[in-house]
């Protein structure tokens, strides 16, 4: 019986499933943001999430475990060097899922998956949420002073 078996197999053996993890994970690492499916997009999130919060810790022993699931030293050395020093404030919640639609080959969901502090688009976005409309009331009144100043200064010189 299949009772609280909770993570999807994505139709493959664990090696193999093992395996594709690991390349997408450092996939991600290296390029910041991966197309995939949204299934294996979910996976990856479950599988990348605690090793980036191990990096955070830059031990021997975290490296060797990070290593252990990703067996690529520029992956680990990426991870360790710029990404956990990025994210060291951040309580989880590394990745992003966003969904694109369906592939029009066999209507899979797809979706792009993407390393947080590392989108540009998103964080100019949260910087306009947070600007206000001002009033023009008081911008006004001191251009018309400044206009009747002028034209005082000059009559005098005639």
């Amino acid at each position: 019986m299949r009772h609280k078996k909770s993570f999807n197999h994505l139709g493959r053996t664990a090696s193999h499933r093992k395996a594709m993890l690991s390349n997408m994970a450092v996939s991600l690492i290296m390029h910041k943001r991966i197309t995939t499916t949204l299934a294996k997009a979910k996976e990856l999130k479950k599988f990348l999430e605690p090793l980036i919060t191990k990096s955070k810790d830059d031990t021997t022993n975290s490296r060797r475990v990070v290593f252990s699931y990703l067996q690529s030293k520029e992956a680990v050395t990426e991870l360790f060097k710029e990404i956990s020093i990025k994210v060291a404030e951040r309580p989880g919640g590394y990745t992003r899922i966003i969904k694109l639609g369906t592939r029009q080959g066999d209507a899979a969901e797809m979706c792009f998956i993407e390393l947080v502090d590392y989108n540009e688009n998103m964080a100019k976005t949260q910087a306009k949420k947070t600007r206000r409309r001002r009033s023009t009331k008081k911008a006004e009144a001191p251009v018309v002073e400044e206009a009747a100043v002028a034209t005082e200064e000059a009559t005098p010189a005639e």
